[in-house]
């Protein structure tokens, strides 16, 4: 059942089981949808109505610059897809998010994030983790991409999200840390060498 992954992602945050009447608020709080293989669940220009969770699937986080992607975030299974400024300040978006494989979603708007943060006191708990472990994500990868060589981050993506090369294609991983195709051909073949 695609609410179990749910039940169980916030019980895992916040390190104890959710009451049935708290996750019966939180359940009805979230409305199922399933993406088929690229399908957007956002298009740039438009407002990032909606969170998703990721039941299933695999989606991805882009710009379009003069016709080249640049993808700045992908999503799995158990994470969380979405504009946050968008979705945040009701903004157009400058990003695209559209699935990779099929995917089923669980989806919330930004008034019923607000009231479950106001009544459910275990999603408030784990909205602030959620959101601790975003901004350090956020603050390495920004300062993998300043700091350190294309090798570096390709092998810190390897170690920190093995499953990543097995779900996306080169050229995507490529986009993602921000490096051609064939530098990361490159970097490949001599990381195979050694």
């Amino acid at each position: 059942m695609m609410f179990e992954a749910l039940r169980k992602y916030i019980n895992q945050y916040t390190s104890s089981e959710i009451s049935e009447g708290a996750f019966d608020t939180v359940s009805k709080s979230f409305t199922p949808k399933h993406l088929l293989k690229r399908q957007f669940l956002l298009q740039a220009g438009d407002v990032c109505k909606y969170t998703a969770f990721i039941v299933k699937g695999a989606m991805r986080q882009y710009s379009l610059v003069n016709g080249v992607e640049n993808i700045v975030y992908f999503g799995i299974e158990n994470w969380w897809m979405s504009d946050r400024e968008s979705f945040t300040m009701l903004t157009p978006s400058q990003f695209n998010i559209d699935a990779l494989e099929d995917c089923d979603l669980l989806l919330i708007t930004h008034d019923k994030v607000q009231l479950l943060k106001e009544s459910v006191p275990q999603w408030n708990k784990m909205a602030a983790q959620m959101d601790h472990r975003h901004s350090i994500a956020m603050q390495k990868r920004i300062h993998d991409a300043i700091s350190l060589t294309a090798e570096d981050r390709f092998l810190n993506l390897i170690k920190s999200n093995p499953e990543f090369m097995q779900r996306f294609p080169q050229n995507m991983i490529a986009s993602y840390l921000g490096i051609t195709p064939e530098s990361l051909s490159r970097i490949r073949k001599k990381l195979a060498k050694k």
